[in-house]
Order: structure tokens, then C-alpha cells, then sequence
């Protein structure tokens, strides 16, 4: 499992450069607090945007060891875009991962375990701009936990402004 894993953040690497060149693609970082565990986490994330509604977002996440909790994730969301308001987007959220649970063996609850599959939804809330500040509020199924990840991300190639780059005309030849 692990050479598909690093097969697979390999292959990421190389593809961002080539989906950059069409602002199809984001990186970037979050910092995470899960209200249950009482844990402070941080991730980093690629998003992946085929279309205005839809986003595939790789991510990875992890709680260090000075919590009471020590795990990481690796998992995908998929972002839906349900509502615009001028430059702000707002989304659902449904994501799967695989936990590393590393410190399952301290743990007062029964069954626990190293590696796990977990399922969160949740919602969330973004800019329209070239850095985008994001918040969003995810709940896991399995552990019955929430929490709340602030971050920002980087759109690649982004140019600024939306309208200049909807247009098909160059912006040299428009009448004023």
C-alpha cells in the first residue's frame, strides 16, 4: 500500500505543473482543530477544479504528537459549489481517508485501532480570488468528531481579474 501511496503523490507533483497552466489547479495549507479530541493539526491539500460547481481535492492531514491524539490522514474531498455571492463560494463537502492512527494503543475506547477508513461531510466557504482564504466545518462519521479547518490557497497560473480571463477577444482589441 505504501509504493501506491507514493506512486501516487509522485505522479501529482509531476501533473500540477501541466493542469497550472489552464487555472485548473490550487495548493495549498490549512491549520485544524478538532473540537472532541481537543487536538491542533495542520494539512496541505491540491484542488483540482474541472468545472465552477465540482473540485477534487487530495489532502493530506496531520495531528503531532503533543495532543492527545497522534495521527495522519490521506484522503480525497469532493467540493460541490452549491451557492456564489459576489467573490465568496459555498460549498458542500464529502471526503474519504485512510487513518494512521499512531497512538491507538493509549486510547481508553474499545476497538481502537491503527489504520482505519474514516468519512466526513461538511461545509465550507472560499474566495473567488487568485489566494483564496478558506474556512470549512467537517464532521467524521466513524469517530462522531468535528472540526474546523482555516487555510489558503493558491490558484496556479491565476491572472486576477475573472472577467479578463472569461473573454474570448484580447483586451487590446475591445472597443472602450
Amino acid at each position: 500500500m505504501k509504493t501506491s501511496i507514493h506512486f501516487f503523490l509522485i505522479a501529482l507533483v509531476f501533473l500540477i505543473p501541466v493542469w497550472g497552466q489552464s487555472q485548473n489547479v490550487g495548493i495549498g495549507a490549512d491549520v485544524m482543530y478538532n473540537f472532541q479530541t481537543k487536538s491542533f493539526g495542520a494539512g496541505a491539500r491540491i484542488s483540482i477544479f474541472p468545472n465552477e460547481k465540482f473540485s477534487f481535492v487530495p489532502e493530506f492531514s496531520y495531528y503531532p504528537g503533543f495532543n492527545k491524539v497522534q495521527e495522519y490522514f490521506l484522503g480525497m474531498a469532493v467540493e460541490y459549489k452549491f451557492f456564489r455571492y459576489k467573490n465568496f463560494n459555498f460549498y458542500a463537502i464529502g471526503h474519504g481517508a485512510y487513518d494512521s492512527w499512531l497512538n491507538y494503543e493509549s486510547s481508553p475506547m474499545k476497538g481502537a485501532k491503527k489504520n482505519n477508513w474514516d468519512l466526513e461531510g461538511g461545509a465550507g466557504i472560499s474566495t473567488n480570488k487568485c489566494l483564496r482564504p478558506f474556512l470549512e466545518y467537517r464532521y467524521n462519521i466513524k469517530f462522531r468528531e468535528t472540526h474546523l479547518r482555516l487555510g489558503l490557497l493558491y490558484i496556479l497560473g491565476c491572472k486576477g481579474s475573472k472577467r479578463w480571463k472569461k473573454s474570448k477577444i484580447c483586451p487590446a482589441y475591445t472597443s472602450l
